[in-house]
């Protein structure tokens, strides 16, 4: 399938690894940021082709890839005037790892088969360093077809995808995915505050603890660089509040309360009001500084 032309639409920090993977990998691949600087960065670190414009990406391409802010973000390069729908051909497989809304991948999903093209949604998990390294997970919804199709393009930087069911559950999986990680930070927050107060040694701690019914993947990497007061690995805490709010969207017109997860929102909000906007997750132990 290397022979296929790929469009990699939105090179941030995901983006920008997982379409050097891509490339790395042999596809042919043409890329389109919203700053071009960002591209022209990318192209003097992978070969491929600078597109101007979501449309211009996509004309040629056998599969286009978006990975960009928000639910506006992806309506815009999908449905904008110079978007993906405007020149896609029929038969082209658009795959979306945004980490939007269900509501927004069904949407496209019907305007993408008014095209006579197939569109699923597949958030990633793994965080810069999963891009980076090639080992996202993904999350994806759709048809069995369009995720068997795409299954060599997930393997250049995943270790492991999982069809959820039909479009929008990739993205309802990465809202459950988003709640369990505010739990498990707002409960190591508490605990390594406390363990600190009584002078335990933070990393021992980690070494028993990650062994047993506690262990989870932000204590082995977090505990220690949390107890240090080191925030600087990535997800910021503004994303963090753009994905949560999706989450309140949708437990709100499921009539699901998340007691814990507004909580720690309101936790990263004060944060924010602090200056930790782009310190990354982990922060959240500085709400108990005193």
């Amino acid at each position: 399938m290397t022979n296929k032309t790929i469009a990699f639409i939105g090179l941030g920090t995901m983006g920008f690894p997982m379409a050097g993977h891509l490339a790395t990998a042999g596809f042919h691949v043409v890329v389109y940021n919203r700053t071009t600087a960002t591209a022209e960065r990318w192209l003097n670190t992978y070969p491929g082709k600078l597109a101007l414009t979501p449309a211009e990406a996509a004309q040629e391409a056998d599969v286009v890839l978006t990975c960009v802010g928000n639910d506006n973000d992806v309506r815009e390069v999908y449905c904008g005037e110079q978007g993906i729908l405007s020149t896609i051909r029929p038969g082209t497989l658009l795959i979306d790892h945004t980490t939007a809304s269900a509501d927004v991948a069904r949407e496209i999903a019907e305007a993408a088969s008014k095209a006579s093209a197939t569109f699923i949604d597949a958030p990633v998990s793994g965080g810069e360093a999963g891009a980076v390294n090639g080992c996202l997970t993904i999350m994806v919804g759709g048809s069995e077809t369009a995720f068997q199709t795409a299954q060599p393009i997930f393997n250049t930087y995943a270790k492991a995808s999982t069809l959820m069911g039909d479009v929008g559950f990739g993205q309802i999986t990465k809202m459950a995915n988003q709640i369990c990680i505010t739990g498990i930070l707002q409960g190591l927050s508490e605990a390594i505050t406390l363990a600190k107060a009584a002078g335990l040694d933070i990393e021992k701690m980690t070494d028993v603890l990650k062994h047993g019914a506690a262990g989870s993947w932000q204590m082995e990497n977090r505990a220690v660089t949390m107890a240090e007061d080191k925030f600087d690995f990535g997800f910021a805490i503004d994303w963090m509040r753009k994905d949560l709010s999706i989450c309140f969207e949708a437990a709100d017109k499921l009539s699901v309360p998340l007691p814990l997860a507004r909580q720690v929102d309101a936790e990263y909000a004060k944060l924010q009001d602090r200056g930790f906007n782009r310190a990354d997750t982990s922060v959240l132990i500085k709400q108990f500084d005193q």
